[in-house]
């Protein structure tokens, strides 16, 4: 046999080897995800919690953390304005839903377990702690006008959108060889943690309502709104995009 002879065959067996490893590999993957659906549409008390796995709950950490900074937002709007206390809450518990949003990853990858929900979960709470927790704190700062409101919505669904498209198209994402994206598409919603700690700052410095950098346009008009709530709109606008890669480290 030739030498061009034996380098097919050496590549058409490594192929080969490829092929079945590759297809063992998602045989196992899709049996492991019908298993977790039986899971599920069995009969029986609790059937919901017993499928998640140690990794699934410190994903829903991150949503409770997300759900107390509302809390203490909403508790700050029924309060005196002058006692922060509430407001500093809203701002501290964020950070706190990015340590269990990078620890639930390590986790499930750690224990080499993760649930058939646990990607939904995700997205689900990243939604509550970097996209609708901001948008409260921010609205406690000052931002209050129809204007700011709208952009505010506009930042939250930029969010909801960024995380329906990542779910969708993670698959088809380029890999390194571990098995990982190389990038995200778009900026990631915990990088909207950037404006609460701006907030945080403006918050020490004691910028709050009427008091918010670059002040108000139009006051008291119908068009009344804060030129700062520009950074908003750009963080919704980096999130959606298409072109913008970031690194995945």
């Amino acid at each position: 046999m030739s030498s061009s002879s034996q380098t097919r065959s050496r590549s058409a067996a490594k192929q080969a080897d490829s092929d079945i490893n590759g297809h063992s590999k998602r045989s196992e993957s899709e049996e492991s995800q019908q298993e977790q659906l039986k899971a599920l549409k069995r009969d029986r008390h609790l059937s919901l919690i017993r499928t998640l796995h140690m990794a699934d709950f410190i994903t829903l950490l991150n949503g409770l953390c997300g759900v107390m900074s509302i809390f203490s937002s909403l508790r700050y709007c029924l309060g005196d304005p002058s006692d922060h206390f509430n407001l500093w809450l809203a701002i501290v518990f964020t950070p706190f839903g990015l340590f269990f949003d990078f620890m639930d990853g390590k986790v499930a990858r750690l224990r080499k377990k993760s649930s058939l929900m646990g990607q939904e979960l995700d997205s689900l709470a990243d939604l509550v702690s970097f996209g609708v927790a901001p948008s409260a704190c921010a609205f406690c700062v000052g931002f209050r006008s129809a204007i700011d409101n709208a952009v505010l919505v506009y930042f939250v669904l930029c969010g909801l959108a960024r995380l329906a498209r990542f779910n969708v198209t993670v698959a088809n994402l380029p890999k390194d060889k571990s098995g990982k994206s190389k990038y995200f598409e778009g900026t990631p919603i915990p990088t909207t943690l950037s404006l609460v700690f701006t907030m945080a700052y403006w918050l020490h410095r004691g910028w709050l309502l009427d008091d918010i950098p670059f002040g108000v346009v139009g006051k008291g008009e119908i068009y009344e709104f804060h030129p700062a709530i520009v950074l908003f709109f750009i963080s919704g606008c980096a999130m959606i995009s298409k072109s913008l890669h970031i690194p995945k480290i």
